[in-house]
This record gives C-alpha cells, structure tokens and sequence, in this order.
C-alpha cells in the first residue's frame, strides 16, 4: 500500500477519532481551575511559537500568564502547572487507548508477515519441512523487568483497558464517564514501591494478557501446521526479573524471592482454577466429570496457600486421560477446550514465568573471598591466591562457611538466595527458577564464583541445575568475551556442567549500558560481532549458543523495530533462540493487550525464520565490513570526546532531570550503582542517563557520533559506498532507521536558552551540531527526503505525541530554570519537574 493511503488510514481510525474525544476530555470540569482544558490548546500554541521564536520556556510561561490568564500570584501559577501536568498524563492515556484500540486495523496496513505466510510462502516441499523443522525447536524467551519506568498502578491499568474496550465500540456515554473517573483517579505512588509491589504489577499483565494471549498464539501456530503432531510449547517462553534481580538493589531480599515466586506459582493457579470451573460445567460424563472435580479441589488448594502446591505432572496427567476419555467415550465434545488448557500446562507448566536471579560481579567476589577467609586459603583478599590454585578451589574443592560469618548484609542476603534456588525449584518446577545472570562479566571468575557458591550453598555433590549467564555490557567486556568463554569450556568441571545443561550456553549482551559506554553505532557493532565471535567459539565446542539481549525502550537501549535486528542478523551469528529483555512502557505500549502480543511475539518468531532461510542475504562483505568498523570507530571517538568533556556529568547534573528520577516513586531501585555522593557515569544506570536526555529532548545516545562518522567518510569520497550500505545491508539500514527514531524526537528549541549560559553554552552547541549533522547525513545516505519517512504510521503517532506533551515539556524546563536560580519556592518548583517526569515518559513510551 502506499505511504499516503497509510497516513490516510492512520488519520481517519487514529487522528480523527482522538481528536473527537480529545474534545470532550479537554470539556470535562476539573476542581480549582476553571477552563483549563482550553488554556492547554492555548498553551500549545503559546509554545510552539515562542520556542520557533527563540525564547526561553521561563518567558514563554510568564507571556502565557499575562496575555490569557488573570493569575498573578506563583502560588496560583504553580497550581496551575501542576494541574496542566494532570491533564496532560490523561490525554496521553488517551491517545494510548485510541492508538491501542485500532492496533489490529493498522497492522492491516503493513507488510508485516504472519507465521501461516511464511508457511504458505514455502515454495517447495524441502521449504516448508525446513521451516516447520526450525518451528520444532526454536524459541522466543520474553523476559519482563521492573526497571523504573512502568508505574501505573492497577487501578488505572484498569481503566485503560475498559477505555480501549469502549472506544473499539465507539460508546460514546461510556467513554465520557470512563474519562471522568480517569480525571479523578491518582496516576502516582504515594510512596516507593516494593520489590514485591513491582512483581505484582509486572503479574497483572501475566494474568489478564499473557496467560491467554500465549496459549491462543500456540494453538493458532499448531492450527496452521500441516503437522499434527507438532509440539513444541517451549517456542514462546515468558521470564520475569521483579524479585530476583537484586544488581544495584538493596530492596530485593531472599524473602522477596521466596514470595514473588510463590505469588508466580499461586497466580497461575488462579488461572487454571478458572479454566477448570469452566470445563466442570460442560464435562458432566461420567469417568470425567470425577476427574476434573478433583484436579480442581487440588489446584484451589495452592492457589492461596503458600505452602500447598501441585506438580506438573499431576496436572497434566488427569488433562491428558480427560482427552482419551473425551475421545473413546463421548465424540471428542470438548476435546478441544481441554486441549487448549492441556497446551496452556505443557507452556506454563506450575511456573507461569522462570524467574531469573541477577547479582553483580563484585558480590559474589565478596562472597567467595569470606568463604576462603573462613577457610584459612586467604588472609583477605584472593589475589594471595595463583590463578592454578584459584581455580582448583572454585571447581573442584567443597568448602562452606555459616551464614553468620558475612557482615555485608547484601553480600549475606546473595548466598541466602543461592540456599533456597531448590526450595524455589522444587515447588515451581526446574523451569521456575533455573537461570542465574551476573553482571558485569568481565573474566572467568565471574562465571566460576557463581559455579562455586551454587556447588557450596546449594547443589553440593550434585549437579548444578542452574544456567549461570554472564552479562557482557562494556565494550572491553565485550571484545575478551570470546576468550573468557574459550578458557571457561576449556575447563573439564565447567564444560561437563554445560554437557549436563543440555550444551547450551545463554549469553546475555547488554545494549543499554554498551550505548552509555561506547556510544550507539560502536555499541550495536561490537554486539553484532559479538555475537558472531562467541557463535564460532560455541561451534568449537560443539555447544549451542543461545543470545539473551538485555534491551530497552528506546533505540539508545537497544529497543525501537526489535524484529527488524533479530531478521536483519548474519549468519554467522547462533540462531537457536530470541531472548530479550522488555520493560517499562514496552510493556504496556507492546505487549500490553492481547492483539499487540500475539502480533509482536509473532514478529519475532518470523524474524528467526527469516534469518535461517534467507540468511545468506544478511551476509555482509569483507568490504562493507570494513566500512561499518571505520563508522564504528569515528562514532565511538566522537562519543568518548564527549563523554571526557569536562561539563560532561556536570551538564546532567544541572540541566536535566537527573537528580529527581531516583526522588520519584517509580520503581524500588536506585538510579546509581553505589553508595558515593559524587555521581560517576560509570556507576548511573542507563535508564535515568538515557531518560534524562530523553526529557532534555536531545536523545545524544541515541545517534550521537553517527552525523561526523558519516561526514567524515562522505569528505573523503566514499558518499556513494555508504548509500550502498544503507541499501544492501539489512543490519546497518535498520541501525540507521532506528537512529531516525531518537532524531525526529529530539527538540532543539526546547533548551536553545542554555545558550545564554557562559559555562554550558558551548556544549549545548557540541551537541546540536551533531544533532544537526546526523540528521542531515542519514537523510542523505537513505535518499530519504524527512526522517521516519518508510514509516508513516511511527511517525505520525510521534507526531501527536510530542504535540500533547510540549507544554509539560516547556512546564518542566520553566521549573528547572526557576530551581537554578534558586527559587524562594523551589521545593514546589522541584514537585513541578518530579511529577512532570511520569506524563514525559509515558507519552514517549519508549523514552527510558
């Protein structure tokens, strides 16, 4: 379909229709402020012009005052800004539940192929045993975080769902009521959230979306398989974070991992319990109805009760007799609602989602040099020890020290942990608890102290049913992975521990902190080869790797057109699985209802179908290799150019929201690695370092270095080889169309003020002539004559997002001047930015 015919699409189910009750939300009353939904279209325009004028968000606001409102006093005018904020957050749910709603029309309207396509595309017999091959034992594994960016709480996750309902069916009353209670109903936490409180919300998506939307996917997919007795239940696997990924958070405890699995575990027995009352109603044979009466009564037994639980194959046994019975007996009536909750068991199995356990590096070294003190090996540190006599403790000595002996609380709660991974095994399944990811991996020992504290703690003689990841974020990290994982199967204890893990090895690849470290072109590069290098070692070994990416919302995290990379990947790269990480607004803006999920879980199924059956045209030449290595090399200059400027941290510090992400009550974590007062860019976590730019609308990691990399190869005559790439490597195109993403967002305008500001003003124009350099040179390398233009749909939802959000953006900038040049009222004007942080991010949905 043409671009036109799309956009047209898009503006009469999507534009027009938000429009329309966007007229009546802006109509509703609100208390204290009368007419404040007109003064926001008034505030737009007030803002739209002055930043295109050049003026300071401060001037714009304190115009806007005078020349419409009769405020005088700040304390009024605060109010106010606070209230637009309000109204705002609520125009983007809004829009979100407009969008949301005409999900399944828009797709309608792209080219995005489906499972049953690819099978009827099969051009031969030999193709279509070769995909249905690929189906049996490939998998995708959505692995769902609680990074502090995902924080409505259930109350209004409700409401927004009952508003997509009711504008699907265009009911007009219930739409108006429905946005009234929205108007009146609290977006924030009064207080920070628990670990546990985060696990619950992250649930909430598990119960009410997930649990059917998986299952109907996979019947689908068996439906449209030639083959009847295809199975493979593990092809869409769901992983969950809240409660067990305790790297940089002293708030998750041993006890809160012990109660998120249970509440995993307790929460797919509701499930279940449900779909069993429904069978109880229709089975009323004899033989059967016995059957199902009892499996209920005993999965209603551990659906509250901690210490009640059923096994697999307890379920699973009496689901598959009800179907022979079914079969033999009664003319197969039914047959088919059993066996969709029979599929239902076979995915989910008494776990609902495997909840993964992550610690850094540096705690388990913690541990293990208490253990060798306590043993007497060592006086304190493990230095004292040789590499040989180092390694001879760690696979092959049993050694122990009690509890009491750790004085590191955090340190003490880690080996706690790692005693009760069986407990949790035992009542959830091996499937519920076996992956533990370590961070910061930079050497052997990351992996073998885990291996050492699961053989001391836990498993003892036996063999280890744990897969111990290592997590490669820096770029050196990155580049010494291959040696680090050759010495590590090089290992006799080590590669039989792999031999017993079914020779798989997962390997997870962390795009955000890649991005803060080397920038957006290196960073995406190094993992690509990355991955095609650990591949080889792999291979070497005759060992199956598997690829877990730890990726986020934005592009600068690895987020954007996901399934674009995943199809777009060489094949010299492992391609037995997709793993990745979703979190924050990803969660609720891709997977968020049932149609998004099946679509975009789908998405990345093909993309690993794609890529084994056309993998040749993802090859890339020695030649074009060496072009995207000089690209890499340049950006990553540049970047780091930047990261060493002095004003660097200083500039995050005093001009953007930084400081206040980790005051709100987003998420249970801290916004920073450690305890010093300093910040230090290497201990800030990217999701505040790339929110922070994201608000600043000026999205550096997202494409900083890629306008002078390309310029600079452009100068030396080698224009027409980059139009090249761009047009014949899949990889590059979409690093590049990704990129257009974090362009098109960015808003110059919007700080153009900084300008007046002696001790920042030559940053601010470091940064925005390569703001305007990128976006010149990727428009010119893709023969694009506007960013985004191949996706009209993307680009005019930014459109109107940026459009609802600008005068919170122009409040919160207004505030951040007020804080600089302290305030009388800069507690109030502090609140200002803090609850302006939740509508900014939610209107980008993908910004953190």
């Amino acid at each position: 379909m043409e671009k036109n015919q799309i956009t047209q699409a898009f503006n009469r189910i999507v534009k027009n229709k938000f429009n329309v009750y966007n007229s009546l939300f802006l109509s509703l009353p609100y208390p204290k402020v009368n007419h404040i939904g007109m003064l926001i279209p008034l505030l737009y325009e007030v803002g739209k012009k002055g930043l295109e004028q050049g003026k300071d968000p401060e001037e714009i606001m304190d115009t806007f005052f005078v020349s419409h409102t009769d405020m005088t006093t700040d304390e009024e005018k605060i109010d106010f800004m606070l209230r637009v904020i309000q109204y705002v957050e609520r125009q983007v749910v809004l829009y979100d539940s407009v969008e949301d709603s005409a999900f399944s029309e828009l797709t309608a309207y792209q080219n995005d192929l489906s499972l049953k396509d690819y099978i009827n595309a099969s051009k031969n017999k030999h193709q279509r045993n070769k995909v249905l091959n690929k189906l049996s034992d490939f998998s995708v594994r959505i692995v769902f975080t609680a990074h502090p960016t995902q924080f409505y709480p259930p109350s209004v996750l409700d409401i927004i769902a009952r508003l997509r309902k009711y504008i699907r069916k265009n009911s007009i009353d219930d739409i108006d009521i429905t946005l009234q209670q929205l108007g009146l109903t609290s977006f924030i936490n009064k207080k920070k959230p628990t670990p546990l409180e985060e696990a619950r919300n992250v649930i909430y998506f598990l119960t009410h979306v997930y649990y059917d939307s998986v299952g109907e996917l996979y019947h689908e997919i068996k439906r449209n398989l030639p083959a009847d007795t295809f199975h493979n239940p593990n092809m869409i696997q769901l992983g969950f974070w809240p409660g067990g990924d305790r790297d940089g958070n002293p708030f998750v405890t041993f006890e809160t991992t012990l109660a998120v699995a249970n509440e995993l575990r307790m929460s797919l027995m509701k499930q279940y319990h449900h779909d069993l009352t429904d069978l109880k109603q229709k089975l009323t044979f004899s033989g059967v109805e016995e059957i199902i009466t009892e499996l209920s009564e005993a999965v209603y037994k551990a659906m509250f009760d901690s210490t009640k639980t059923v096994a697999y194959d307890k379920i699973i046994d009496p689901l598959h007799q009800v179907s022979e019975l079914l079969k033999a007996n009664y003319n197969s009536l039914y047959l088919e609602q059993v066996e969709r909750l029979t599929d239902k068991v076979h995915i989910f199995k008494i776990h609902f989602a495997a909840l993964d356990i992550r610690q850094n590096h540096i705690v388990h070294q913690k541990a293990v040099e208490n253990v060798l003190r306590q043993n007497g090996l060592i006086r304190q540190s493990i230095t004292e020890l040789s590499p040989d006599a180092l390694l001879d403790i760690l696979v092959r000595k049993n050694l122990n020290a009690g509890l009491d002996s750790f004085n590191d609380p955090v340190v003490k709660d880690t080996v706690i942990n790692i005693t009760q991974l069986k407990e949790i095994q035992h009542k959830n399944g091996e499937e519920g608890c076996n992956r533990y990811i370590i961070s910061h991996a930079e050497d052997i020992y990351s992996v073998l102290f885990v291996y050492a504290l699961l053989r001391w703690y836990a498993w003892n003689d036996e063999p280890v049913q744990m897969d111990i990841i290592p997590l490669f974020e820096s770029i050196d990290g990155m580049a010494n992975s291959g040696q680090i994982m050759r010495q590590l199967f090089k290992i006799p204890e080590y590669r039989k521990h792999i031999t017993n893990r079914k020779e798989e090895q997962t390997i997870m690849l962390g795009f955000s902190d890649g991005t803060k470290d080397g920038g957006y072109l290196q960073a995406n590069w190094s993992i690509f080869k990355t991955k095609e290098n650990l591949s080889e070692v792999c291979d070497e070994y005759g060992i199956k790797a598997i690829f877990f990416d730890g990726r986020g919302g934005p592009p600068a995290r690895g987020g954007g057109k996901t399934h674009r990379f995943y199809a777009a990947q060489s094949n010299k790269i492992a391609n037995h699985a997709i793993q990745l990480t979703i979190q924050g607004q990803t969660i609720s803006s891709k997977y968020g209802t049932r149609f998004q999920f099946i679509h975009n879980s789908e998405q990345l199924l093909t993309a690993g179908l794609a890529n084994s059956l056309y993998a040749t045209e993802n090859e890339i030449s020695e030649k074009n290799r060496a072009l995207i290595e000089e690209l890499a090399l340049i950006s990553y200059e540049k970047y780091t150019a930047l990261k060493n400027h002095p004003v660097f941290v200083p500039y995050l510090e005093r001009k953007s929201t930084l400081k206040y992400y980790g005051q709100t009550n987003i998420g249970s974590r801290p916004t920073k690695r450690g305890n010093g007062e300093k910040l230090d860019l290497e201990d800030l976590r990217a999701i505040p370092f790339v929110g922070s730019w994201s608000q600043l609308r000026q999205n550096v990691p997202g494409y900083y270095g890629i306008g002078s990399a390309l310029n600079k190869l452009a100068e030396r005559g080698r224009l027409e080889d980059l139009k090249r790439l761009f047009a014949e490597v899949p990889f590059f195109r979409a690093l590049i169309e990704n990129s257009m993403v974090s362009l098109i967002k960015s808003n110059f305008n919007l700080t153009r003020y900084i300008l007046k500001d002696k001790q920042y003003k030559a940053f601010w124009e470091i940064l925005f002539k390569e703001y305007e350099l990128s976006e010149k040179m990727v428009l010119e390398i893709s023969g694009y004559k506007s960013l985004m233009e191949e996706e009209p749909v993307s680009k005019s939802s930014i459109a109107i997002r940026e459009e609802i959000v600008l005068p919170l953006l122009i409040i919160q900038q207004t505030a951040l001047q007020k804080i600089e040049k302290n305030s009388a009222l800069k507690e109030d004007y502090e609140k200002i930015v803090m609850r302006s942080l939740y509508g900014n991010i939610n209107a980008s949905r993908n910004s953190a």
